[in-house]
């Protein structure tokens, strides 16, 4: 049971960043951390392990073929991502999981406020 709850927890987090471009981090980190109870370090890990192929190839291929990628930023991007991404995870080893959770938290939030506030 707990494999459809995963694979229902996929889909999700997959409509959600192939509809509205949000990593979905946003979605899985949370619900591994409350609904399955996992640690902020173990949910943060097995999140950047699920998206590597599905986001990374898939659903960049959708939006390739309906010509709204911009090839070279997404490149540069990718590069800066890989850099930060590494220092990012080695130094979050290091952070305590409840400083962790409050700092993703803290994150979406910010992030909610400035997209409801901010004039499109």
């Amino acid at each position: 049971m707990i494999n459809l709850l995963y694979l229902a927890l996929g889909c999700a987090a997959g409509v959600l960043s192939g509809l509205i471009g949000i990593g979905g981090g946003v979605l899985i980190v949370p619900a591994l951390v409350y609904l399955f109870g996992m640690n902020q370090h173990k949910a943060q890990g097995t999140s950047l392990g699920a998206l590597l192929l599905p986001v990374g190839a898939l659903a960049f291929w959708e939006y390739y073929k309906a010509g709204s990628v911009e090839i070279k930023a997404s490149i540069l991007v990718a590069f800066g991502f890989a850099i930060g991404g590494y220092f990012g995870a080695e130094w979050a080893q290091h952070l305590p999981g409840p400083l962790l959770r409050k700092g993703f938290a803290i994150l979406l939030i910010v992030i909610a406020i400035r997209m409801f506030t901010e004039r499109v």
